[in-house]
């Protein structure tokens, strides 16, 4: 999907500054759109005339425009109004509506100015007249309140540069609930939805003519922690966004201080319940803790059977019993690893280059301390899911340890060279050694997990070779989350 930016260039090129202004405009209008009940146009002067190059539908009412606005060009008919917006820095209300197929449209056009005074752009506000509203409290005050906003657009100060809708999820729309504040932050106006909210808070009685800081205030006395934004957000002086919770309910607050020539005299508050979201959230990361403490544990675990394996093999003397001990804690440490791994992130994904690093020399240290191995990287093996990380990490300490114990047997130094590349899901992967090289196939027990873990885990292949000096080991596997 094009951006405002791309669309507005294909009519001609656009100041950076121009094109950066309509295009917060555009991310904020929403809130404009579902208090004036009215669809949202963005027209740019060309040549010909204007084209649309944005348009917003509202939530709380029907629109006028079935079809895709943007591209279009005005009709002659409404050429008129639009100049005069754009060139006499006024709000032009046509004379007559406009009919639209079976229904009336009543049109407004506001020129869109620049904090620097410039005029960049008209706006135009186009309602239905289908649906026919009684002049009820709610429609006069949210028209009201997108006049406000409205007149902001036109002298340069709406949209607001710090008004953000934070990192957390639930930010409040107009169908929410919407407080109007005056200068000092007493409520001069709240809809339904919004004292809905607040008695959920544990708010009484109405909230006209009170001071809202105050009666949040008294709410969150008793909290612990409470949010250092939330004063000047229910005094409506910042643009910003905070959260309140009370009682065992949780809103969700954004101001939009009302201006006029730079001096503030009232606010929009959006207000929304998150109660739900917030305990979703809080179960999430209680869960997220808990996989991760579930990981270190095993973790734990394994690196006390791997000590376990340690001791044990002190007390044997056959060699074959010591060597098989030492490849079984090997394996053990590979999988801790991988666990150690996953306690520390979030999510079930293992940054997989990190941990083969430390895998491969571990397994080359471990498996002939006698052999100066170097290890080459070459390529990158991305993400890998958890329950693909283990198995991964097996095969490549059991295709490192082979590589050292026999191809650089009898040497006192050697390269192992580790290449990897990754399409999608599919993983190549390749162990190369420039050692003595392949007589036969390998048979013994690690060649046998490889297999089947490489098989039967990853659905995949596996290949041993010669290469030009020692040999090489390829595998094609498939690493994909579920």
């Amino acid at each position: 999907m094009a951006t405002l930016r791309e669309i507005a260039h294909q009519y001609g090129p656009m100041a950076e500054d121009e094109a950066a202004w309509l295009s917060e405009l555009v991310a904020d209008w929403q809130i404009i759109a579902d208090l004036s009940f009215a669809d949202l146009v963005l027209w740019r002067k060309v040549d010909e005339g204007f084209v649309a190059i944005a348009h917003c539908r509202p939530s709380t009412g029907p629109t006028v425009h079935q079809e895709e606005v943007v591209g279009s060009r005005a009709a002659a008919g409404r050429i008129g109004h639009l100049e005069q917006a754009l060139t006499k820095r006024e709000i032009v209300v046509s004379r007559e509506p406009r009919w639209d197929e079976t229904y009336a449209v009543r049109e407004e056009a506001l020129p869109v100015v620049m904090k620097s005074n410039k005029v960049i752009a008209v706006l135009a506000r186009e309602a239905s007249m289908a649906a026919l509203r009684s002049s009820s409290r709610l429609e006069i005050n949210y028209k009201g309140a997108a006049d406000d906003l409205l007149g902001m657009v036109t002298r340069g100060e709406f949209p607001l540069r710090t008004s953000v809708t934070g990192p957390k999820r639930g930010a409040p729309r107009v169908g929410d609930g919407v407080v109007r504040l005056d200068a000092q932050g007493i409520v001069t106006y709240a809809s339904p939805n919004a004292l809905s909210c607040f008695h959920r808070l544990g708010v009484t009685g109405s909230l006209m003519h009170r001071s809202l800081p105050r009666v949040v205030s008294a709410m969150v006395s008793k909290v612990g922690v409470v949010d250092e934004t939330l004063a000047m957000v229910t005094a409506g002086r910042a643009a910003w966004r905070a959260d309140v919770e009370a009682n065992g309910a949780a809103l969700s607050l954004r101001a939009i201080p009302v201006t006029e020539r730079g001096q503030r005299n009232g606010a929009v508050l959006l207000c929304r319940d998150v109660s739900e979201l917030r305990r979703r959230e809080r179960e999430l990361i209680t869960k997220d803790a808990t996989i991760r403490e579930i990981h270190h544990r095993v973790k734990n675990n394994l690196q006390t059977v791997a000590a376990l394996l340690r001791l044990q093999s002190r007390r044997v003397e056959a060699p074959e019993a010591k060597e098989a001990l030492a490849e079984a804690m090997r394996r053990v440490s590979t999988i801790a690893m991988v666990h150690e791994t996953l306690s520390g992130t979030l999510d079930e994904l293992v940054h997989f280059d990190d941990l083969v690093a430390r895998s491969a020399r571990m397994a080359a240290d471990v498996a002939s301390p006698s052999v100066q191995v170097k290890l080459v990287r070459e390529g990158d093996f991305g993400m890998i899911p958890a329950q693909y990380a283990t198995s991964l990490a097996l095969i490549m300490t059991e295709l490192i340890t082979n590589a050292v114990e026999h191809g650089f047997e009898g040497r006192e130094h050697g390269t192992i060279t580790i290449s990897a590349e990754r399409e999608g899901a599919i993983l190549r992967a390749s162990v190369a050694d420039d050692g003595n090289g392949l007589t036969t196939e390998p048979s013994g027990l690690g060649s046998q997990i490889v297999r089947t873990l490489v098989t039967n885990e990853l659905h995949g292949s596996i290949e041993w070779s010669l290469a030009e000096r020692g040999s090489v080991v390829s595998l094609e596997v498939v690493v994909e989350g579920d």
